[in-house]
């Protein structure tokens, strides 16, 4: 049975994703610094797969502590989320992105090398497309300049694997997912926002929820068909199992050196005035948002084709807007409870 370490795991997407690792017969270790994130999401694992997940405290950014973790355990591969993750706050931190971002991964890498770790999955995002004039996106589109430092680490540390590949024995797969929201289906796990959310939809539902005092829409004047931008929202679970299915793929893989992409996404565009109305479907309640300039490092629209993933991973998302937004407030409404 394979070990993978997930670095960053007691986060968001992390801890959806031990638990499809899991469900599908893999064990794992999981490594974070719990800057932004909670070991609370491997407790509520282990209530959906009845494993113990082990935890290790590690700050990545500490070569010496890296390497003490690799010493500790055989992994037979890595999933590497471990990063910080907020457009707002990077325009307005950019030197804790570059560092904390960058420097975690180079630690990790080196590591992988050291140990000989085979397979290395990244994760990467959307955002390092920029700006893009032809949609949806395709793994071929010509990457734009990064509208945020986030988006700027991401597109150094897809660069940092690229030069890393050919000298290295370990296989890589580099997943650039779109919009991940919602909860998973048992209410156990979900987004965990420390200080004011500022993804869309844990928006929506604390503003629904009451936990914060109002909702806004940066920007209703973008080319767009109502005038917002639009995004691939996909759901977290769906962004989880693509994970694991990129590990398996790996482990098929004969070439001697390897490194591809794959796009994470719905194949469809929504819009951020359509989310809030799939919202209000499914919850029956009617949002008082409001509007206001666009935000610097927004971009206006980006989707995704996801052809390729599905060709060559036999990945297809399984939910819809709707799951996305029904799971996303049972989860809200779960921790209003806790």
């Amino acid at each position: 049975m394979s070990t993978i370490l997930v670095t960053g795991g007691c986060g968001y997407i992390g801890s959806h994703t031990i638990t499809d690792l899991v469900e599908n017969g893999y064990d794992v270790v999981c490594a974070d610094n719990n800057m932004r994130s909670t070991t609370q999401l491997l407790d509520a694992v282990e209530k959906i797969t009845g494993k113990k997940i082990p935890f290790v405290f590690t700050d990545l950014c500490k070569i010496e502590e890296v390497r003490a973790l690799f010493a500790a355990h055989r992994f037979d591969g890595i999933i590497h989320f471990a990063a910080l993750k907020s457009v707002d706050e990077s325009v307005k931190d950019p030197a804790l992105y570059f560092y904390n971002n960058l420097a975690s991964q180079v630690n990790v890498l080196k590591c992988t090398e050291e140990f000989a770790v085979p397979f290395f999955v990244f994760s990467s995002s959307c955002s390092v497309y920029g700006n893009v004039s032809d949609l949806p996106v395709t793994e071929d589109t010509i990457l734009a300049k990064a509208e945020s430092p986030y988006g700027l680490t991401k597109q150094m540390g897809e660069q940092i694997i690229r030069n890393t590949s050919p000298a290295s024995k370990t296989k890589f797969i580099l997943l650039r997912y779109f919009n991940p929201a919602g909860a998973h289906p048992s209410g156990h796990i979900g987004e965990v926002p420390f200080g004011r959310p500022s993804n869309l939809v844990p928006a929506i539902t604390q503003f629904a929820a009451g936990k914060i005092p109002a909702l806004t829409v940066f920007g209703t004047d973008y080319d767009t068909r109502d005038g917002s931008c639009i995004r691939d929202f996909i759901h977290v679970s769906d962004i989880a199992h693509a994970h694991t299915m990129a590990f398996k793929f790996l482990t098929t893989v004969t070439d001697g050196h390897y490194c591809d992409v794959f796009n994470l996404g719905t194949g469809n565009g929504i819009t951020v005035l359509e989310t809030i109305q799939a919202f209000e479907k499914v919850s029956g309640l009617q949002l008082d948002y409001k509007t206001a300039g666009r935000r610097e490092g927004d971009v206006v629209a980006v989707y995704a084709s996801n052809e390729k993933a599905a060709k060559t991973l036999g990945w297809k998302p399984q939910y819809t807007i709707e799951d996305i937004m029904r799971t996303a407030w049972a989860w809200e409404q779960r921790m209003a409870t806790q």
